[in-house]
């Protein structure tokens, strides 16, 4: 692994990619800085070298190609220089105006220079060599360190890395993400627990097939588990489910029984006479949700079993919550596994989280510091357990 630990980057203009995709209000004000602040230690390494940065990232999904004002990266900017405490230069000038370039020429050791939404550039979701050329021409190396994007195949997360052959890395952020990632998948220590969530199979279809082979537990959570549940002939009312996808429900707790791989369904749910917080609730066994009624949750019978599981496991594995996590009065059931898992940890368990609500669930209850590893990536980490080779990772890594 190509890691900038043991490499002093004095004197040197680095190209560094980073994920600073944050969420902001309708002002412009960032809502949640984690994904900035996780790049800070790679950046404060190069300035401690005497590095100069130039930073590319993205933000949202410009589309009109050229510059869009809702989509700059200034408000950015401005954050990070509070981070670093020291200036950023910026412009909203793009590339081929000379601007970006002349502030790359000038740049000195130690100082700091953001390029706005590299996707701007309608070269750069497609790859463009082009693009990557004219980016790796503004530095001496280039480090990547945006996991969240490392399952694309851009210019400036995969394709500007042709360009330096011998200085090429992995940020920290980066390094931590596929180090913890191999951990997980390459020998793990055993028993390993499998909590897999969300609302359809088929997004987990990859996730589901792959993990067969390397797991001991499965766990089927969230709306999903409903189709499941159908198609072994369980009553589901008005539960999501993919008619489509029964057959395939079947195959996969067929090939999980000949693998020795013991799967667990939730057996009791809460569930809703509505889609609302203020809706009416009951507890029902999983097979039986009467027509008119959709589940919403994990009952307290499912909780108990699957800490039981979990606290009885080495590695843990969760990816999707366990139920309409964003409506507060079903939302028990995945801060419940939340806390089985930062049990475990406790006890000595290695436990990767990952996913947008489950990631969400640990930090809203201020335990993340308490898991294993947390991911960055929802998608690339996905990719990565659908045992798919990651652009941005093969890229340094060739």
């Amino acid at each position: 692994m190509k890691s900038i630990r043991d490499v002093n980057f004095k004197g040197r203009k680095v190209l560094l990619r980073v994920d600073f995709n944050v969420p902001t209000d309708d002002n412009k004000n960032i809502t949640d800085d984690t994904r900035m602040v996780e790049a800070l230690p790679t950046i404060k390494k190069l300035l401690s070298d005497g590095a100069s940065i130039i930073i590319m990232a993205h933000f949202g999904r410009p589309k009109k190609g050229g510059f869009e004002p809702e989509f700059t990266l200034q408000p950015v900017a401005k954050h990070l220089e509070k981070l670093i405490a020291r200036p950023v230069k910026f412009t909203q000038e793009l590339l081929g105006t000379g601007v970006p370039e002349q502030m790359a020429r000038d740049l000195k050791e130690g100082e700091v220079m953001l390029l706005d939404n590299i996707r701007f550039y309608p070269e750069e979701t497609k790859g463009g060599e082009e693009l990557a050329r004219q980016l790796a021409a503004m530095g001496d190396c280039y480090i990547n360190d945006a996991f969240g994007a490392a399952h694309r195949e851009h210019s400036s997360t995969a394709v500007i890395a042709r360009f330096f052959p011998n200085d090429k890395y992995f940020g920290f952020l980066m390094e931590n993400e596929v180090s913890n990632l191999e951990k997980l998948m390459h020998n793990p220590p055993r028993p390993f627990t499998a909590i897999i969530g969300g609302s359809k199979v088929s997004s987990k279809i990859g996730i589901l097939e792959n993990m067969i082979d390397k797991v001991d537990n499965m766990i089927i959570i969230g709306g999903m588990r409903y189709t499941f549940t159908k198609a072994l002939g369980g009553k589901i009312g008005n539960s999501i489910c993919e008619d489509d996808k029964l057959d395939l429900a079947r195959d996969l707790m067929r090939r999980m029984d000949e693998k020795g791989v013991k799967y667990y369904l939730p057996v009791d749910s809460v569930i809703g006479d509505k889609f609302s917080n203020d809706a009416n609730t009951q507890i029902v066994p999983s097979g039986a949700v009467p027509d008119g009624w959709e589940s919403m949750d994990c009952g307290p019978e499912s909780c108990k079993a699957i800490r039981d599981i979990i606290m009885n496991s080495k590695t843990i594995l969760w990816n999707g919550p366990a139920g309409v996590f964003e409506l507060s009065t079903f939302a028990k059931g995945t801060r419940e596994i939340a806390t089985y898992v930062a049990e475990a940890c406790k006890q000595g368990a290695f436990a990767a989280v990952g996913g947008g609500d489950s990631v969400a669930a640990v930090k809203q209850m201020g335990i993340a510091d308490q898991m294993s590893y947390v991911s960055t990536g929802g998608g690339a980490m996905l990719e990565y357990l659908e045992g798919k080779d990651l652009p941005g990772i093969k890229a340094i890594k060739d």
